[in-house]
């Protein structure tokens, strides 16, 4: 295909996933993957027709923890041939953490038992997530095997809740230290959400706040990660994307680490064809084809 043209292409459907307009429209939508306490989790599920990559991924919505909801789907991901599941869970209005991972987690191990009815490699799952869904893919995937996070929601308990790989858009990645490191526009975001959803403010327990921090679970043991984050954030400092890096460097784990330069808490200097490259191919790499 004439480069010129593939350009204009992959930009047109960037462009419409940002603004709402998807080529692919969900192939099951609201399947209940777990209730808990008489609430049902629900995720959607898109598959492409004609799919570039065996296995899926599973995309967590932002939304400070509070917020959001699993519409909010990134569709540059099936429009682009990557089968997808987009999961609910129950917010930090709803429940505190770690209710977030224990549902996530119970979402994959969902997604594996039901891999043959769907058609996609069980074996082969990428985390995605933006912003606070950025903190959890982030964490759901340095956690493989926790007995505190993996939880006991579902009934797909024998199932691995492990990803093969982690793509991480602007997430937190250290509660202890993410005020210090806020701007006082960040801090009258970041203070409230923390306490909502930790229950307290953070050095009130600090147990908890290091368990719902991906940097004090990285080990030898984790998968691939892939971090975009924005050079002029304004939400969500960029020294949490370092200080994630600077983790797995430490234990000589695969990382890639994109600053988005003039970019803040999202937008569409996030899905450039540059970035939707390296992104897909990631994404690729780790789902097989």
């Amino acid at each position: 295909m004439n480069r010129r043209i593939f350009y204009w292409t992959t930009t047109a459907v960037v462009l419409a996933a940002i603004h709402g307009f998807s080529q692919t429209p969900p192939t099951h939508k609201d399947i209940v993957y777990a209730t808990v306490e008489g609430k049902e989790l629900k995720l959607d599920l898109y598959l492409p027709a004609k799919p570039v990559a065996a296995g899926l991924l599973v995309f967590v919505h932002g939304g400070a923890w509070r917020g959001g909801s699993k519409d909010g789907v990134p569709k540059v991901f099936p429009d682009n041939g990557i089968p997808t599941a987009s999961v609910e869970f129950r917010q930090s209005t709803e429940a505190k953490f770690p209710a977030q991972i224990h549902d996530i987690k119970a979402a994959i191990r969902f997604l594996r038992n039901k891999a043959g009815a769907f058609g996609y490699d069980a074996q082969r799952i990428v985390i995605v997530g933006s912003s606070s869904g950025g903190h959890l893919a982030a964490l759901t995937g340095v956690t493989n095997g926790n007995s505190e996070l993996e939880g006991k929601v579902g009934d797909n308990l024998t199932e691995s809740s492990s990803v093969q790989a982690i793509v991480d858009y602007y997430g937190a990645t250290n509660l202890t230290t993410i005020l210090a490191q806020s701007t006082p526009f960040g801090l009258n975001v970041r203070k409230p959400a923390l306490e909502l959803l930790l229950g307290t403010e953070p050095e009130n327990n600090m147990d908890l706040t290091k368990l719902a921090s991906p940097v004090f679970h990285i080990d030898k043991t984790d998968p691939p990660l892939l971090i975009f984050h924005g050079e002029q954030d304004p939400q969500m400092p960029i020294s949490q994307s370092h200080e994630l890096a600077g983790a797995y460097k430490k234990h000589n784990l695969d990382v890639v680490f994109d600053v988005v330069y003039g970019a803040a808490h999202g937008g569409d200097l996030f899905y450039t064809p540059e970035k939707l490259t390296l992104a897909l191919e990631f994404i690729k790499k780790h789902l097989g084809k």
